[in-house]
């Protein structure tokens, strides 16, 4: 790509200064309505949709959609930084200098003298590190975005406090406390009660996958898979049958969700 903004031809090199000044291009005042349209409010569904869809292509192991995903978030790290660039805000160096300082300060252990022994020690000197960069005496726990899906916000939180020893010492205590939450479930009587065990028992199932080592958020999104799946897999049958899902019993239904289990496990 030159100085005129063409077409790309197939297998041509593109370069991180080509790629910005597409996006100044789409921004400027003979570009696009749309992208000249947007604000950092404006776009904030499709930062989100965008994530996910990177999440859903790894959780897939597909590489060349995770390729594709990643260029779509990385427009919308572009256009935010483009936005704010224009008003003024800050520049897309900014983000690009806070960044690389913050992984430098971040890994003494690579950029500093320090020595570590393994992961887990990275990840106890991560925490520290972090801490130093927040205002004196905020939480521990300060930082967790709002937004954030809640499963996933409850292990982050949960990983924050452990790293200050704020932690059962065995996955069976977590366990126990699971037993425990089901049963206070049982004997809760008003709705709120309900309510409040129940977000106990969610909270706790946070604890177990992060002792566990298991990404919460990604099993339930591998849960979910499995279930559209086989459940497709009922409704084809019907189909097939030339009968309606209604007019199926639930014991026929419950033998072609075993025949589902057993094709797509």
């Amino acid at each position: 790509m030159g100085k005129e903004i063409g077409e790309l031809k197939e297998g041509e090199a593109v370069t991180f200064e080509a790629f910005r000044a597409v996006i100044k291009r789409l921004r400027a005042p003979d570009g696009c309505p749309w992208d000249r349209a947007q604000t950092h409010t404006s776009l904030k569904p499709y930062m989100l949709e965008e994530s996910y869809e990177v999440l859903e292509a790894i959780d897939e192991g597909d590489m060349q959609g995770l390729s594709e995903e990643l260029g779509d978030l990385w427009l919308q790290i572009m256009l935010h930084s483009q936005i704010a660039e224009e008003q003024g805000e800050f520049s897309l160096e900014d983000v690009l200098r806070k960044i690389t300082g913050k992984l430098i300060f971040r890994h003494p252990h690579v950029f500093g003298g320090m020595g570590v022994k393994d992961a887990n020690e990275v990840s106890l000197h991560w925490q520290e590190l972090k801490s130093r960069e927040k205002p004196e005496n905020s939480s521990i726990l300060a930082g967790v975005p709002k937004e954030m899906p809640a499963l996933a916000a409850s292990q982050s939180l949960q990983r924050r406090a452990a790293s200050v020893g704020f932690d059962w010492e065995e996955l069976d205590d977590v366990l126990g406390k699971l037993v425990e939450e089901v049963d206070e479930l049982n004997e809760a009587g008003s709705r709120e009660e309900q309510e409040d065990e129940f977000g106990d028992i969610l909270f706790t199932l946070a604890n177990v996958a992060r002792k566990m080592d298991i990404d919460l958020e990604s099993a339930l999104r591998k849960a979910n898979s499995r279930f559209t799946r086989r459940f497709n897999h009922i409704e084809d049958a019907c189909r097939g049958r030339g009968i309606s899902l209604k007019d199926m019993t639930l014991a026929e239904m419950d033998g072609l969700w075993d025949e589902a289990k057993k094709k797509m496990p």
